[in-house]
């Protein structure tokens, strides 16, 4: 969410509210994961309190975070978001929404390389248009992920993973397998997100880290981070995902 210039979407409910400024992009950045004090605000961005009130109360006043009394001290308040991160402003990149139309001029081989290509085109052209998905394609990831894992019936790390394998292969999104368990690290082989994509120098797969993340929410109750390392989109010939 960092940066000059840079302007962030987020969605409440009132609808999407788009946010300028270094810092109150600092602010959403901090509440992003748990809720803070107003000194630990201050603290992170380094700002006076009087800043800090005055974007506090635009960022209320947009319904994007609430004030809270801190249970442990009720002199005190936190702040929490009550809004989700969905997108925000980046550089367009043509060049991969046009590598991903010139595929529709031909026939396609199968069903699944379609279906592939038609992510890809929209995923591209989101990015065409100066839009980074990956936030909403993650949070989207994550809510199947959590009615996929209702086809799962382990409730362990490792026979959970042999289930989802097998379901990826059934499904043909690709072949899945585990690297290491301590820390987490997954590979995929043959992505249906990513696989075909020319390397741009961007990781692709925020879809794909939503939907391991709700799986895994869903049926070990674990909430973790994680976080592609290696992409098509990056030049590599497989993705790893790795807990973080």
């Amino acid at each position: 969410m960092k940066g000059e210039g840079h302007t962030a979407l987020f969605s409440n409910r009132d609808g999407i509210i788009a946010i300028e400024g270094p810092v109150k992009l600092q602010i959403m950045e901090l509440l992003k994961d748990s809720s803070r004090s107003f000194d630990e605000i201050v603290r992170y961005t380094g700002k006076a309190k009087s800043t800090i009130s005055v974007h506090l109360s635009d960022l209320k006043q947009n319904n994007l975070l609430e004030e809270r009394i801190d249970p442990k001290d009720k002199r005190k308040k936190t702040y929490v978001m009550c809004s989700q991160y969905a997108a925000c402003s980046q550089k367009p990149i043509v060049e991969h929404y046009q590598a991903a139309l010139k595929k529709f001029t031909t026939t396609f081989d199968s069903e699944r390389e379609l279906l592939t290509s038609i992510l890809h085109a929209v995923q591209s052209g989101f990015d065409a248009q100066g839009i980074n998905h990956r936030p909403i394609m993650e949070t989207i990831g994550q809510d199947i992920g959590i009615r996929v894992a209702e086809n799962f019936t382990s409730t362990y790390l490792e026979g959970l993973f042999e289930e989802v394998a097998a379901y990826w292969d059934t499904h043909k999104l690709g072949q899945l397998s585990v690297l290491s368990y301590d820390p987490l690290a997954i590979q995929i082989d043959d992505c249906f997100v990513c696989k075909g994509s020319p390397d741009i120098g961007q990781k692709l797969c925020s879809f794909s880290e939503g939907l391991l993340q709700g799986i895994l929410c869903q049926k070990l109750n674990l909430q973790c981070n994680l976080v592609e390392i290696e992409c098509h989109g990056n030049g590599d010939d497989h993705c790893l995902f790795v807990m973080q």
